[in-house]
């Protein structure tokens, strides 16, 4: 398994591991937490989605979450001085899923707990008037209209040191203004309204090329190749069909490197809405001619962008698929990280799903999985995990990504 491969090569290097992983973390602006869904298909491990307003925070670990206000205070304290003290934590607008608000109720009581003052609050119009919201447990949470006034987003006259987004501005509220002096992490302008999923890749495969050289494996083992299709129009035969290419190109580069290492089994591919979360608008194909032949589950698939946007731009994706089970049933590690730092995450099931399939659709299970449950020692070496180092690899890429955005932290210490 090249998980244990790679074990071994972190131990063999991991002075000069730590000291690449320091140099570059602290040459980037890093966001206050991020999430990152890892395959493991026993011949290469890598980062195949990665979320910069993640929800799910209370589906981490019971113990994960007892150790995460310490990383929470520490990566406040370090970028935006121990002086801030007041959070406005903004929440996605369109959505009375109680498993979300279950989500938002874990960032605040982190927060909290990291001795910080937690207001939540909601993009609405100034007299709208507070909410209340129910969790999946029924907790009812007290929720502010959020509104722009003055160049700032204020809440029910709340004033904030820092706005903490778990809004991911697929929407841009244009009536926000172009400029927002309330500092914000992470920014607005990280956003799926203007963020590419093909950029962010490009950036990852990048660092992890880096990476594997640095420990002396095969950038295969740890990169996805993605490719960017950007005249998507399911209506144009046209379209289709020089997508349809590419996919046969792109299973045909696949289809050598298994021979190269010796890999049983057929290649797919994900073809994803560039611009897009939640799992939406992405379909598995194994073939040029099921582009040609796109069903109709397929076309409904691929329309479905959040917030019933259509579909512009899509990339092409070398298919992972995972060894990984819970309980006999094929999954997913879903990794979260407070700044650089681990701080949990839990596996991703669907007992309807094989392991070529997507994992992130109506019907996943969320089991346990801590962090001290990923540690592993290699010859009396505490190390730490391959999937959590894939994370931070993918956290690399987010820096570069924003740097290539040329997005800036407002108030932001390095």
């Amino acid at each position: 398994m090249i998980k244990e491969e790679i074990h071994q090569k972190i131990v063999n290097k991991m002075k000069e591991v730590e000291v690449w992983f320091r140099s570059k973390r602290d040459t980037y602006q890093v966001p206050i937490y991020s999430s990152y869904d890892i395959r493991d298909s026993g011949f290469k491990i890598t980062n195949v989605d990665a979320n910069i307003y993640p929800a799910g925070f209370n589906n981490i670990c019971p113990t994960d979450q007892e150790h995460a206000p310490e990383l929470m205070r520490y990566y406040i304290d370090r970028h935006y001085g121990k002086a801030v003290r007041k959070i406005l934590l903004l929440t996605e607008e369109h959505t009375n899923n109680p498993y979300y608000w279950s989500n938002i109720a874990s960032l605040k009581k982190i927060m909290t707990e990291a001795d910080l003052n937690v207001q939540i609050a909601i993009p609405r119009a100034k007299n709208s008037g507070a909410l209340e919201m129910q969790t999946a447990a029924g907790e009812r949470l007290g929720v502010c209209p959020a509104y722009f006034e003055n160049q700032k987003i204020t809440a029910c006259e709340f004033e904030s040191d820092l706005i903490v987004s778990n809004n991911d501005f697929s929407e841009y509220y244009a009536e926000w203004g172009a400029e927002i002096l309330s500092p914000m992490n992470p920014p607005r302008e990280l956003g799926w309204y203007q963020r590419k999923k093909s950029n962010y890749f490009k950036f990852y495969n990048e660092i992890a090329t880096e990476f594997a050289k640095l420990i002396d494996i095969d950038p295969w083992n740890l990169t996805v190749e993605t490719e960017l299709y950007s005249h998507f129009d399911l209506a144009d035969d046209q379209s289709k069909e020089q997508l349809a290419q590419k996919v046969d190109e792109m299973l045909a580069r696949i289809k050598e490197k298994y021979r190269k290492f010796q890999i049983a089994g057929e290649p797919f591919v994900f073809i994803k809405n560039n611009s897009g979360t939640y799992g939406l608008g992405v379909v598995k194909v194994a073939s040029a001619n099921e582009v040609r032949n796109f069903n109709y589950k397929s076309r409904k698939k691929m329309k479905a962008a959040k917030g019933g946007r259509d579909v512009e731009e899509v990339i092409i994706q070398e298919g992972v698929p995972s060894i990984t089970r819970a309980e006999g049933i094929t999954a997913e590690p879903a990794i979260y990280l407070i700044g650089c730092k681990l701080a949990g995450g839990f596996l991703r099931t669907h007992a309807d799903k094989d392991e070529t399939e997507s994992l992130n659709s109506p019907g996943a299970i969320y089991k346990r999985l801590c962090v001290s449950d990923l540690n592993i020692s290699v010859e009396e070496h505490p190390l730490e995990n391959v999937y959590g180092c894939v994370a931070r690899l993918g956290l690399l890429a987010i820096g570069r990504e924003t740097e290539f955005m040329k997005v800036n932290y407002k108030s932001y210490l390095k």
